[in-house]
């Protein structure tokens, strides 16, 4: 997850704007209010200002206006202000915006003019007063929002972590009584239930394997019994050895659902050439092809090594290479290896749809059918990859067959 998408940025960000929002409302009615206070003190000012000189002025006294202040009558009155209506109201004199008050008493008419009213001063403190007061409303809302997503999110990422992990058989906050208690006894409660379903698969797959081998053997020692009393009838011999062939092939299968029964990290996992076993898997598949317009060959381009136990590489690769020996009629079966890769093509009729979706866990109903066929030797072989941290890809030929691709992960 990128840092933009955490629920604690999101949290931060949306008091942010809830902060910004919340300033640029309070900056323009504070502007509002101080433009407002400002004019009304100043008109004030002037309308005291000139109730106080005009008199003065009409009596012949002299007018002495304080700085910042100026009293014109008559034709003293500057050229900017003689064409004014009579009120308050601003101008433009000596390249500054000033107040004007205009009016007229029984000698003439008069202006007083504010030029650097004290005001201004007031009004400069007032605003940084005012920003000053935002932008620690900002940085409080900021610190705000960090303290309740950390509040908020760390507890939601110590569950997610102790989820992920397993290392705890206890989740955390089981305890609380708001939302996340909730939350972390529904999590609990399904991570049980699933615990308690893998432990009954596995348990009951190892049960099946260990019922399903004493009969297996007992079917290979009669085959093989059966193989030396009919060396002299060819067609009781070769129904022998296939009954022979049938109950190895069952006995690997077999033999393979215990190791899948038991946790990854619970094997021993030797260093397994992977050229060896595709030999072994290539010369064992040979008499599949015999009778058949098929060659079937191994293009070696460089051998490498897995962790791994050769019984499951060898159910996993020689499935894919049996497959694909039974089901092609005609035409060729090459074993490829290169870049930790071992890939499987030949020419055969392809993977039906409903095997294709099942193996892509897309469940139509259908079940997968026959023994070391494409159905449940392709599920098995699945199975293997993701048991050895492997990844089966399944592509079509660009004319007619099927191409299999296991990458295993690169080596510790």
């Amino acid at each position: 997850m990128t840092k933009a998408k955490t629920l604690r940025r999101r949290i931060i960000t949306a008091y942010l704007y809830f902060a910004l929002a919340i300033c640029l409302f309070f900056g323009l009615v504070a502007s509002f209010a101080v433009h407002g206070v400002e004019d009304l003190l100043v008109d004030e000012h002037l309308q005291s200002t000139a109730e106080w000189a005009s008199p003065r002025f009409s009596s012949g006294q002299p007018v002495d206006m304080p700085s910042g202040l100026a009293f014109y009558h008559g034709e003293a009155i500057p050229e900017e202000f003689r064409h004014m209506p009579l009120g308050i109201g601003r101008a433009t004199f000596e390249d500054a915006q000033v107040h004007v008050l205009i009016g007229e008493d029984h000698v003439g008419r008069y202006a007083v003019v504010d030029k650097a009213s004290e005001f201004k001063s007031i009004e400069r403190v007032i605003y940084l007063a005012i920003t000053i007061g935002l932008l620690g409303f900002v940085a409080f809302s900021v610190f705000l929002g960090t303290f309740i997503a950390r509040g908020f999110v760390d507890p939601i990422g110590r569950l997610a972590e102790s989820v992920k992990s397993q290392k705890s058989s206890t989740l955390p906050l089981l305890d609380n009584e708001d939302e996340l208690g909730v939350l972390a006894r529904a999590f609990d409660a399904h991570t049980a239930e699933l615990k308690q379903f893998l432990a009954r698969e596995r348990f009951f797959t190892g049960d099946v394997s260990h019922e399903l081998r004493t009969p297996l053997t007992i079917i290979i020692g009669a085959a093989e019994l059966l193989i030396e009393q009919t060396a002299d009838r060819p067609a009781a011999h070769a129904a022998a050895k296939r009954i022979l062939h049938a109950a190895q092939d069952a006995t690997e299968c077999v033999s393979t659902l215990l190791l899948l029964a038991r946790k990854p990290d619970s094997l021993e996992r030797p260093e397994t050439s992977v050229a060896e076993v595709i030999h072994a898997e290539v010369d064992r598949c040979r008499q599949l092809v015999r009778d058949k317009p098929v060659t079937l060959s191994y293009d070696e381009q460089g051998d490498f090594t897995v962790f791994a136990r050769q019984e499951l590489l060898t159910s996993a690769i020689g499935n894919l290479v049996r497959n694909a020996c039974q089901y092609t009629d005609e035409g060729s079966v090459i074993v490829r290896t290169f870049d930790r890769t071992v890939v499987v093509e030949d020419t055969g009729p392809g993977i039906p749809d409903v095997i294709r979706a099942r193996l892509s866990n897309h469940a139509n109903g259908t079940p997968l059918v026959g023994s070391a066929g494409s159905g449940l030797g392709l599920a098995l072989v699945v199975r293997i990859c993701e048991h050895l941290g492997a990844r089966l890809e399944i592509d079509d030929q660009p004319a007619r067959g099927s191409i299999f691709r296991i990458h295993f992960p690169v080596a510790n």
